[in-house]
């Protein structure tokens, strides 16, 4: 007689979860990870250490040479961002710039709402400006210009020495945003673009989606997403889930040993 295999429940909800965590290659697509170290961030617009930025997401985004690296991380109430363009090397303080846009509710419109935030940071200029959706005016891609949430960092400065991927001295980018702008999810709309002001061009996640300046972004519907492939974003970190699913394991393994205890007694 064939005995049936039974998986344990907590063993199935760890491979639920894992199974969950798959990002599909084909879709423009950022993974985003929790870190325990972006709090020691120095917001300098650059590499202030060599593992500054490690314990975070590496994304490239193609230039044609040297990629651009892009770092994200989330911690607490924060989304981390570093762009590092280590091609852009001839400097134009006050026109090279990055820029990150958020869509808050993911729902890829072709207007740009008031969920929809953009986050720009120009070498040379402390003053970084957020924009939000919403604008009936679409001269600027209908955002407007609002002031700088509480707590938002938004830096450009010179990488060099302490440069993970290059001494050679090039602009960066540094970001922290406020998750309570937009509200925690497990995945966002995310858009981001580099732009070298000697050379006159932006580059750009994702690719397909290029601005014509620097305050006219695509349209949302173009945007990728940013998502948190453990849902440790909103909820639960991997600790947590792991630890429920040894809870759940346990608690499983201790019904299904019952059960056989209450059979065999049965029998006798």
């Amino acid at each position: 007689m064939t005995r049936k295999r039974f998986i344990p429940a907590g063993s199935l909800f760890f491979v639920i979860i894992l199974s969950s965590s798959i990002v599909p290659s084909y879709a423009e697509v950022i993974p985003i990870t929790i870190s325990g170290t972006m709090n020691k961030v120095s917001f300098d617009g650059k590499w202030s250490f060599y593992t500054e930025w490690k314990e975070s997401t590496l994304t490239q985004i193609d230039t044609g040479a040297e990629p651009i690296y892009l770092r994200t991380a989330h911690q607490d109430d924060y989304i981390y961002v570093l762009i590092d363009a280590v091609e852009d090397t001839h400097f134009v303080k006050g026109s090279d710039s990055a820029i990150v846009c958020i869509d808050g509710n993911t729902d890829k419109e072709k207007i740009p709402n008031s969920d929809d935030y953009c986050f720009i940071a120009t070498l040379g200029d402390k003053n970084p400006v957020t924009l939000q959706g919403g604008s009936p005016l679409g001269i600027n891609g209908n955002f407007r210009k609002i002031p700088n949430p509480v707590d938002f960092i938004g830096i450009s400065s010179v990488s060099d020495q302490n440069d993970r991927y290059t001494t050679i001295p090039h602009a960066s980018y540094e970001f922290r945003i406020p998750i309570n702008l937009f509200g925690r999810s497990d995945v966002y709309g995310f858009y981001t673009s580099v732009y070298f002001g000697h050379a006159n061009k932006f580059y750009s996640f994702p690719s397909t989606s290029s601005p014509s300046s620097l305050f006219e972004m695509p349209p949302p519907t173009t945007w990728g997403e940013l998502v948190s492939p453990d849902k440790s974003l909103p909820e639960f970190s991997w600790p947590t889930i792991l630890l429920l699913s040894g809870v759940l394991f346990v608690i499983y393994f201790t019904k299904m040993r019952s059960g056989h205890l209450h059979l065999r007694t049965n029998g006798n």
